[in-house]
């Protein structure tokens, strides 16, 4: 049941018939210091009509009050009627609400690219928002309807990986995961910090002996070294092959330990080092097409500065690829996989510049997905104490941060004294939820292209607009469903009158399929985080005003009992939506 075209068919009957014009009616939402459930701006009216807007609105809403089921009061404001629904029509809607299965299917397929770490270090605070944000959209577009197919593709080759497998060799001494007592992707990212030091101290001895900076870097043993391993690698020396193999097996398992932990997780993953030579092809084509060109030093380029960037190196003039020639191969890859209609990839924003090349290319290329390929850009997570950088080890890790958050909820649920009636094993799992809800809800809340900076204590906080806060709701409202003794909470018949409160709650309530759609189009979760915590802020409202188990009439106790179900229900699909679990019980 759709109230809002409903209404508008309403008021265009009314200004057809007092007027014998059509207008084109526009309702919004009143604002709440006026009262009214829509708005209808009637300016068009006021204009041809040429009458004031007082005896237009007041002639409109008289039409309305009066002839319809729909409207029981009005208030003009300059060329604003404001226009409130009756009792009857919010009773209609939240019976459809109760009845309505939500999803509706598009046949529309999406592919969400996401996580994409390297193989040389573990996940840190950068991926996390990188990690909730994949795997949001997924959800949210699944519930909007598409066919979703969600991918990983793991950096697992280059240089970057080299260093660490070079550290390994020289400082490792036949260590492993189980004898350091570490994750795998723990200790391979300790010796890329370690070749990092080492490589520094190296650059400053030859420095000391007279070198100039930039030729002391390029000296440096440990550095000749990494490259020397890369052609090795590129060469498949089994030697080489075999120490990659080993360390990227630890990093694998201790990747699938973190994202298991965070519940996070893909339908298919792509790894470069199968797809680091594809693009070539694409390459001739481009070049058979005029699309590229030859420089005489036999690179190619793409001249894009009629698309307001630059020329673009596409193949090195000794045929190895660049990153944007492999990145051409594996998108071409992953459509002739998936067919997807869209194609979306999740990546910081130091990385506009890259997708608008590609994106003009695969155009260029007459790709027909190209019109469909997305870069969800968003901005970096800061600390209190600044940027993080991996090389130095200053990061702040997955893992870490988990356990941390883990460690602060236990405090603060213990400390609140709400731990009667958990068996020790429910509180550990009531710990990791409420941990993870405020880390995933703390990240997401925030619009993806923004910049943020992530206070732990502040998102693990049970008031205000935070992760715990709606969780407790929820484990709120289930209680008081449990209290009653009762299995199902149908709307009962009888009920004649709502107030203020409950009619809040299902206005909220009927937005929330719109609300869904507006976040898969705008592929943005924290449309549904500011959602769902403006529903949990309202029941509060309406619980500290009214009660539920102790109402004296059984048909409002029973139909405050069916509302607030909903509402539990929606804060449960909603925040699911985000990746977060709401406990029964807190």
């Amino acid at each position: 049941m759709n109230i809002e075209n409903i209404l508008a068919e309403e008021v265009k009957k009314a200004v057809s018939s007092l007027y014998n014009q059509e207008d084109k009616v526009v309702l919004q939402p009143t604002r709440r210091e006026f009262e009214g459930n829509y708005t209808y701006v009637f300016f068009g009216l006021v204009k041809s009509l040429k009458r004031s807007p007082a005896e237009i609105g007041a002639a409109i809403g008289e039409y309305l009050v009066n002839n319809t089921s729909v409207v029981s009061r009005y208030n003009v404001v300059q060329g604003f009627l404001n226009l409130k629904l009756t009792d009857s029509v919010w009773l209609e809607v939240f019976n459809a609400l109760k009845a309505h299965d939500r999803e509706a299917k598009k046949d529309k397929k999406v592919l969400v690219e996401y996580s994409s770490p390297n193989t040389n270090k573990p996940l840190h605070l950068g991926h996390l928002r990188n990690n909730f944000l994949g795997y949001s959209v997924s959800e949210i577009l699944k519930a909007a309807g598409y066919d979703v197919t969600r991918a990983c593709l793991v950096n697992d080759r280059g240089i970057h990986i080299c260093k660490s497998m070079v550290a390994y060799r020289h400082f490792g001494k036949g260590e492993t995961p189980e004898s350091a007592g570490m994750k795998g992707d723990h200790l391979v990212g300790k010796y890329y910090v370690e070749f990092d030091k080492a490589y520094k101290a190296e650059v400053t001895g030859l420095m000391a002996g007279g070198m100039a900076e930039e030729e002391a870097k390029k000296a440096a043993p440990l550095m000749a070294e990494a490259q020397q391993m890369l052609v090795q690698w590129e060469q498949h020396d089994p030697e080489v092959i075999a120490l990659w193999e080993k360390l990227n097996g630890w990093v694998y398992d201790g990747f699938n330990a973190t994202y298991k932990k965070i519940g996070v997780d893909f339908d298919k993953t792509y790894y470069e080092s199968d797809t680091y030579l594809l693009g070539k092809d694409i390459v001739e084509e481009g070049l058979q097409k005029g699309v590229f060109y030859k420089k005489e030093d036999n690179s190619v380029w793409i001249d894009l500065t009629d698309q307001g960037l630059d020329h673009k190196l596409v193949l090195r003039g000794d045929g190895t690829s660049v990153y944007i020639t492999q990145d051409l191969g594996t998108t071409d890859l992953k459509f002739r996989d998936f067919q997807c209609d869209k194609s979306i990839w999740v990546v910081g924003n130091e990385q506009d510049y890259h997708f608008k090349v590609l994106f003009a290319i695969l155009e260029k290329l007459g790709r027909s997905y190209a019109p469909g390929c997305y870069h969800l850009s968003y901005g970096m997570v800061d600390l209190p104490s600044g940027k993080m950088k991996s090389r130095e080890g200053t990061v702040v890790d997955a893992d870490e941060l988990v356990e941390e958050m883990i460690a602060t909820s236990k405090a603060i649920t213990e400390e609140k004294g709400k731990t009667e009636g958990f068996s020790e094993e429910q509180l550990e799992e009531l710990y990791r939820m409420v941990a993870l809800g405020a880390l995933k809800y703390y990240l997401l809340k925030v619009e993806p292209k923004k910049r943020m900076l992530f206070n732990p204590e502040e998102s693990i906080d049970f008031q205000g607009n935070t992760g715990p806060f709606i969780q407790y709701t929820h484990a709120r409202i289930r209680s008081i469903l449990r209290k009653s003794g009762l299995e199902s909470f149908p709307v009962p018949a009888g009920i004649k009158e709502l107030n203020e409160e409950e009619l809040e709650l299902i206005f909220l309530l009927k937005d929330y399929g719109k609300v869904v759609e507006t976040a898969a189009a705008e592929y943005s979760p924290a449309l549904i985080a500011n959602y769902v915590y403006d529903l949990a802020k309202t029941f509060n409202s309406f619980y500290t005003r009214h009660s539920v188990l102790n109402e004296e009439s059984e048909t409002v106790r029973l139909f405050r009992l069916s509302l607030i179900e909903e509402v539990a229900d929606t804060i449960r699909s909603g925040m699911g939506l985000l990746g977060i679990e709401v406990p029964e019980k807190m």
